[in-house]
């Protein structure tokens, strides 16, 4: 009998408390019933206890209580002593629980709306003008040859594949546009990689913590996941722990190994070269399959701790530390946020290399790489890839032509031109990240001295520990202030890092300044 872990059910019921008329039981019940009815929650389900669900929720026990009792004399769930109370009436096909992940996209709009809102529930970053200027260098010339056929790409335009090729020999790898699938974002990707060499039961080594798309598209596919390591770049204390991995396969042989080692999502962290080599040696001894996420790669920040193989700076505070700020300048007082024009210099020196990835060094027939341009350039443009020997990639497109047939020809040809500008877009988006991580670093100082972080090699959040809290109910208590936030059990295979919260930084300082202040509160009331 399927179950669903509280911090899951937590994150579909987004937005419950706010919304609809009547007392919080109602709302509850109704909120928990369009679940099922919606199949978000497989029917026979069993919720998590009354007290643990009020306990995530940031809500009394008799609220919980109200809610089930509601469902129970509506025939909607059953309650057995000793075996908890089942879900009942979902038009689910089967017994697969979704992560919620896309719940907060559909959220965004309400949160944005209501009065002194702030979301915080995406890293995606806004679009650089230069996507803009490629859309509108296009012409008709541009097409040329492709409107003779019927269209339909299903590894890509060619011009794209070689583009993506070339990318990589320009860093050094050998690669041929054989070797490449253009896909819809990198999330289709991960998504084609599960279906494609993953069944149900099979082991999968996923980092904890980890991409939450990464989980939703193995979980679904029904893979037994595995974590190793922790939260930052060596093994004991954090990061993915290439012992445990060993000390794993000698029990176990997994199917494969899902890692990010450059700009990981969602701690920022990169793994320096002495680690990198490491994983290399064990991935190789092993002959195991390899999956590695660059999707934010290219928002390595180039800096102290960064991918070229720098150690990281510990963790921050509070104190102030010249090496948290852009300009080595005191924090800023209270809760505005600091003005960025003075933070980001886009003519310092950047590094505008490519980053090459970590299964460059194995097998090419048992490793693969996925990219984007998305992140770099807009979520907007839908161009991912996979770059793997041409027996995975048409074993690939396969399945992704059973879904989509081909990615959109004009989307390509604009990729086309974005990669002839991606120094440029490296170089700009680089300096930006640098001055707003450090300016949001410096807006936490302020406010929240005792919260902790490690500054991040790249990305665009704050991977942001806060002692004593649950940032579960935190980020459930939050919702109802109209600040939306992700809690760090979002990106963990085992529902942990229930005291960590990502706070993006990408779109600048303001969003969090706005939110602080209700964080702060609702930390202290979700404190354990």
């Amino acid at each position: 009998m399927a179950r669903i872990a509280s911090t899951r059910l937590s994150r579909l019921l987004t937005g419950w408390s706010s919304e609809g008329p009547g007392p919080l039981p109602r709302r509850l019940a109704d909120a928990l019933r369009e679940l099922a009815a919606r199949g978000d929650v497989a029917g026979g389900t069993v919720l998590p206890s009354q007290r643990e669900l009020a306990l995530v929720l940031g809500v009394s026990r008799s609220t919980v209580t109200a809610a089930y009792g509601l469902l129970e004399t509506e025939g909607r769930l059953e309650s057995v002593r000793g075996s908890g109370s089942r879900l009942r009436g979902s038009g689910a096909a089967d017994g697969y629980v979704t992560e919620g992940r896309l719940v907060s996209f559909d959220a965004r709009s309400r949160t944005a709306a209501s009065a002194g809102g702030a979301d915080l529930s995406s890293g995606a970053l806004p679009g650089l003008g230069t996507v803009g200027d490629a859309v509108g260098a296009l012409t008709g010339g541009d097409l040329g040859a492709l409107l003779g056929d019927d269209g339909y790409h299903p590894y890509g335009i060619p011009a794209l594949r070689e583009g993506i090729a070339a990318y990589y020999r320009a860093a050094g790898v050998p690669t041929e546009a054989g070797q490449i699938l253009v896909t819809s974002g990198s999330q289709q990707a991960v998504w084609l990689v599960a279906q494609a060499l993953v069944e149900p039961g099979d082991t999968v080594v996923v980092e904890d913590p980890t991409y939450r798309g990464a989980l939703e598209a193995l979980r679904a596919r029904g893979a037994r996941l595995v974590p190793v390591g922790g939260d930052g770049p060596d093994g004991g204390g954090g990061g993915a722990d290439v012992a445990a991995l060993r000390r794993l396969c000698g029990r176990v042989r997994p199917r494969l190994v899902y890692l990010q080692p450059t700009a990981h999502n969602p701690t920022g962290r990169s793994l320096d070269g002495a680690a990198r080599r490491e994983w290399q040696r064990v991935l190789a001894e092993r002959e195991l399959f390899v999956v590695e996420d660059t999707a934010c790669a290219e928002l390595s920040l180039g800096d102290a701790g960064a991918a070229s193989g720098a150690d990281d700076v510990p963790v921050s505070t509070g104190r102030a530390d010249e090496a948290d700020t852009a300009d080595g300048s005191a924090p800023v007082d209270g809760f505005a946020p600091v003005d960025e024009a003075d933070t980001v210099d886009t003519a310092a020196p950047v590094d505008t290399a490519a980053p090459v990835p970590l299964v460059a060094e194995l097998p090419m027939g048992s490793s693969v790489t996925v990219g984007t341009l998305s992140k770099l350039f807009w979520g907007g443009l839908r161009v991912g890839w996979v770059r793997s020997s041409p027996q995975v990639v048409a074993r690939l497109a396969k399945i992704k032509t059973s879904v989509d047939l081909s990615c959109s020809v004009v989307d390509q040809l604009v990729a086309v031109r974005l990669l002839d500008r991606l120094p440029e877009a490296r170089a700009r988006r680089r300096a930006e990240l640098r001055g707003r991580r450090d300016a949001a670093g410096a807006l936490l100082r302020a406010g929240a001295p005792h919260w902790e972080w490690t500054r991040p090699a790249g990305g665009p959040a704050l991977w942001v520990r806060v002692p004593g809290a649950d940032t579960e109910a935190l980020a459930q208590l939050a919702r109802r202030h109209g600040v939306s936030v992700v809690p760090g059990s979002a990106f963990s295979p085992v529902d942990g890092f229930r005291d960590r919260l990502r706070l993006p930084y990408g779109h600048g300082t303001d969003a969090l300044a706005a939110a602080l202040p209700t964080l702060l509160e609702c930390a202290e009331r979700a404190a354990g």
